[in-house]
């Protein structure tokens, strides 16, 4: 994975005013930026993945470009073939599990079937070991089944890339340990390129990487681990 980014936003809420301007350049598998609480590392996900627009700038990926103010390009996040993992992972708390997993496939706002499946959905079951809860709500999982619905769901259009925003945030220590493991894994058996952004150097020790040190709406660092 190539990636190249260089935005600038003005962000505002009440009397605040945030300002982000964030340049980079990073290749190869794995790629993590790491900041504190604040330092616009969400902002700067979601404008990749094209869920806000900059003021300013140009987002390339693999040599295409997702996004040039400049030029007029603004690329759909359908379109733009990135698996997103919110830090709350966003299920939809009134679809089941196989449901919430083949919502990736739609391009519209039409809740899937509750019972049928395409082979991507049902393979993806199987290879996160969520068909025994596959009818189960949201509500009725654990923290690491919920996180893994998520990344089915993430990953069941075959992405080009996987962007991570914060993905062990929610959980607790024990369980943090083992499904950064697990993701670990899951990553180096797909092959998928990955974009993590996380406050924690436990995160950034286990997937860099290449790791992007984010303060204040900008990169202020680059290290290789």
């Amino acid at each position: 994975m190539s990636m190249n980014v260089d935005i600038a936003s003005t962000l505002r809420a009440g009397a605040r005013t945030f300002r982000l301007q964030a340049r980079f350049e990073a290749s190869g598998q794995r790629v993590v930026i790491y900041g504190a609480s604040g330092a616009g590392k969400s902002q700067m996900l979601k404008a990749i993945a094209g869920l806000t627009r900059p003021d300013a700038g140009r987002i390339e990926l693999s040599g295409r470009v997702l996004f040039d103010r400049a030029a007029g390009i603004d690329v759909s996040p359908q379109r733009r073939k990135v698996g997103y993992l919110f830090q709350d992972y966003a299920l939809f708390p009134h679809l089941n599990v196989r449901q919430n997993i083949a919502f990736g496939l739609r391009r519209g706002w039409r809740n899937p079937p509750r019972r049928g499946d395409s082979d991507a959905v049902a393979y993806w079951l199987q290879a996160f070991e969520l068909e025994a809860v596959a009818q189960q709500l949201p509500e009725q999982l654990s923290g690491g089944q919920r996180q893994r619905v998520a990344l089915a769901r993430a990953l069941v259009a075959e992405p080009a890339a996987l962007l991570l925003d914060e993905p062990f945030a929610a959980l607790d220590p024990a369980l943090r340990v083992r499904m950064r493991a697990e993701l670990d894994a899951l990553q180096r058996r797909l092959d998928i390129p990955m974009l993590l952004i996380t406050h924690d150097p436990e995160d950034a020790a286990t997937f860099g990487g290449q790791v992007l040190t984010m303060a204040d709406g900008a990169i202020v660092g680059e290290r290789f681990l």
